[in-house]
């Protein structure tokens, strides 16, 4: 990807104040590290058409190097300064029989971009971020890694999705955070591509429709420490218009903190979403039809009890219209900020509505630093398919991690994740997964 030129210029900027002692002074790099393999095996009897898509079993296997520099500012009443981020995945094992595109005609395969379908033996990126700061306001231009409520960039695989953009924010108000952005291109996390964005039901490969902006903004308010309320807003021209309310607060109740998560989103339709059948989503609509204009309220609420290492949790959504709820896809693995966003499922679906429990501990409380185990279920229920209104799914997800804290390998950090997830949704599949990540970040200066 070649730099933009509001990006040329900064460094052209950057170039003529070179000398500047804030410029290098406060500049960072480091490498991280991982070592990922996935394998996904769908425990049903699949339909030969499912069989021939999909594949039985799934398995990738890759190593990545990821290199950041974060530059600091020049000094003066404007700073200006540059960010890198360059990206490096090597396949170390795949297949054809289990790479996850056995007819080549998707984004890509588990981990890596497909070359027919097989693997690439490889892929790279490189992203450039300009940047200006004027007192606590900063304004990015390139390579952005947004986690918003309304854009949240996805880091499941070997390498992160990132996006191409404009972004503001600005702390000048007291306790007030303010964000405003402009996105134009997206690069999954199987990707080496820049793409433009779209929604489920609209993102086939090969005839979907695809829009090239999608504009947000928003505000965190923290009155105090223990509370924080957030408004935000996304628009993905030609598909739908999102508003998202948020609450959080933490609450000390005997020994433990007791935590509150309200999340409520509104999302309608917008431009050709609401005429064009290209530009459909997917949902329930009625005498047969699952497509149709975006239609959908989602509301949650997740509270959590954290004392003496533990931690236990309690959630529920309900995901209420005739169309499941909407977020950026480009059918390459995206992430949303909902309390469901689980390791292989969502339960967003149309009429959905689900609860769930959680529990983790930290072992640090027993004297293993570095050591934490957690488990999550959900169970959807109510789901509105052609067959009924009450289907229903459930995913059960363990995760146990441990980072070494002291000597030679201290930060290298391992990581097992084990997902079941069982549904009597028409189509839809039983699937099992593993991953097993080996973590590693090195500080250059």
């Amino acid at each position: 990807m070649k730099p933009t030129f509001p990006i040329s210029l900064t460094i052209f900027i950057l170039a003529q104040q070179a000398q500047a002692t804030g410029f290098f002074d406060d500049s960072k790099a480091v490498i991280k590290l991982r070592n990922f393999y996935i394998n996904s095996d769908y425990r049903d009897a699949a339909t030969p058409a499912q069989k021939a898509a999909n594949q039985s079993y799934q398995s990738e296997w890759g190593q990545a190097f990821q290199l950041e520099f974060n530059s600091g500012y020049t000094p003066g009443l404007i700073g200006f300064g540059v960010d890198a981020l360059g990206m490096l995945g090597i396949r170390l094992d795949s297949s054809g029989g289990k790479h996850g595109n056995p007819t080549g005609s998707n984004y890509g395969g588990v981990v890596f971009p497909s070359d027919g379908d097989h693997a690439v033996n490889d892929m790279s990126s490189l992203g450039l971020t300009g940047k200006v700061k004027v007192s606590n306001t900063e304004l990015k231009l390139g390579t952005l890694v947004p986690k918003l409520p309304v854009i949240f960039s996805n880091d499941g695989r070997l390498l992160p999705q990132t996006w191409q953009g404009t972004q503001v924010t600005s702390t000048d108000i007291k306790d007030l955070t303010l964000t405003g952005g402009q996105i134009d291109k997206v690069k999954g996390r199987n990707s080496s591509n820049n793409e433009n964005m779209s929604i489920a039901g609209a993102n086939n490969a090969a005839t979907g429709h695809f829009s090239n902006k999608f504009v947000y903004a928003g505000v965190d308010y923290k009155p105090n420490k223990n509370l924080t309320l957030q408004y935000y807003y996304g628009n993905l021209k030609d598909f739908y218009k999102q508003n998202f309310f948020g609450l959080t607060h933490s609450l000390d109740i005997g020994p433990g903190i007791l935590t509150s998560d309200l999340r409520y989103f509104i999302s309608t339709d917008d431009g050709a979403n609401a005429y064009d059948p290209g530009y459909f989503t997917t949902g329930y609509y009625g005498n047969g039809t699952l497509k149709g204009k975006v239609d959908n309220d989602l509301y949650s609420g997740l509270f959590t009890y954290s004392v003496a290492g533990s931690t236990f949790g309690l959630g529920y959504e309900v995901s209420d219209g005739k169309s499941d709820f909407p977020y950026l896809n480009q059918g390459d693995g995206p992430t949303t900020y909902t309390i469901t966003e689980m390791q292989i499922q969502k339960f967003v679906r149309a009429g959905e509505k689900s609860w769930q429990a959680r529990y983790s501990f930290d072992f640090a409380k027993i004297g293993l630093p570095g050591a934490s185990a957690g488990v999550v279920y959900v169970k959807g229920n109510d789901i509105d398919t052609l067959s009924s209104s009450s289907s229903s799914e459930w995913e059960r997800d363990v995760t146990l991690s441990y980072v070494i804290q002291s000597g030679p390998f201290k930060g290298l950090g391992f990581m097992w994740k084990n997902a079941m997830v069982r549904n009597n949704i028409p189509n839809n599949r039983q699937q099992d997964e593993n991953r097993v990540i080996i973590n590693y970040q090195l500080a250059l200066f």
